[in-house]
């Protein structure tokens, strides 16, 4: 497979989970994962000038990820996020306000990297701020035209709106959402259905969407083209938390999907990496702990 140059676009920050910090952020999850997968992978965002922000740009080093594209902020201090785990050990989140990753700014050197971007992620949350939600628009309308643009909508708080979700769907052609959002946007959106189906289908005749994949657990997940409905069984796993998880299938999604893989290929290989990424602490885990779900896994078909 070549390698592709894939972006993840908005906050970079630390989980604050009941065991400690960890590095975290939706779009730098997405880019860890993509490059373990071999990919040239690169997190824009903006951190603080503080402790926070020197431990975070070590970290995503020692990863492996292309640190370049993160901005310093002297005035803002380094995002975070406080976490708590129900008792499904599904995440609730609340995030510090008046950040460095409210304040992206679409410089020069974004710029340079847009015009050179495979694929990109990006969510609604780094737009909670109308400045980083200007860079964040301008950052898009400067990507290539063949490249991939994934809207993982990652709804937070109250951090979203309809005209928000609308205008970002008008920038994407891949939609990844999970079964909770599924009714929340499609209310916001007037589409007139909470069937997942009926929803994907109102996406892909409204917006300028190529697919729309919807996960929902170790229930699975769908995904629906123009021409073609698939439904992934998925993975039942012992969670340890969900942090991540969906930014780790997305991830492994973009990668196949970037190699011309078939979708029932693209699909298993993003389970695989989502429910691994559920069974580990925090949004990061070490690939020394990656296991196939013939070994650590239980298809979710054997509870039926």
């Amino acid at each position: 497979m070549s390698t592709h140059t894939i972006v993840g676009l908005g906050e970079l920050l630390w989980d604050l989970l009941p065991e400690g910090k960890k590095m975290g952020g939706a779009p730098a999850n997405f880019a860890y994962h993509c490059g373990l997968l071999g990919n040239n992978a690169v997190v824009a965002s903006r951190i603080g000038t503080d402790a926070l922000g020197d431990e975070a740009l070590q970290i995503i080093a020692d990863h492996g990820l292309d640190s370049g594209y993160i901005q310093r902020d002297a005035v803002h201090p380094t995002g975070s996020v406080s976490i708590v785990l129900d008792e499904k050990k599904q995440a609730q989140y609340e995030f510090a306000s008046d950040v460095a990753w409210d304040y992206m700014e679409c410089t020069e050197q974004w710029k340079i990297l847009a015009a050179k971007t495979d694929a990109i992620c990006f969510g609604t949350l780094a737009q909670r701020n109308s400045v980083s939600s200007k860079a964040v628009g301008e950052f898009l309308s400067l990507l290539p035209a063949n490249a991939l643009k994934v809207f993982d909508v990652n709804l937070r708080g109250t951090f979203y709106s309809a005209e928000l979700l609308d205008r970002l769907l008008h920038s994407c052609n891949l939609l990844k959402l999970n079964h909770q959002e599924l009714p929340v946007i499609a209310q916001l959106l007037s589409l007139g259905t909470n069937s997942e189906v009926g929803f994907a289908r109102a996406i892909l005749e409204k917006y300028p969407v190529e697919t729309v994949c919807t996960t929902k657990g170790e229930e699975g997940s769908l995904f629906v083209t123009h021409n073609r409905v698939y439904e992934h069984q998925g993975y039942a796993v012992e969670v340890a938390d969900t942090v991540g998880a969906g930014d780790a299938f997305c991830a492994a999604f973009v990668h196949y999907y970037l190699a011309g893989s078939p979708l029932e290929e693209i699909a298993e290989e993003a389970s695989r990496r989502g429910a691994w990424v559920a069974t580990q602490s925090g949004a990061m885990p070490s690939p020394a702990t990656y296991t196939k779900p013939e070994s650590c896994i239980v298809p979710a078909l054997a509870h039926a």
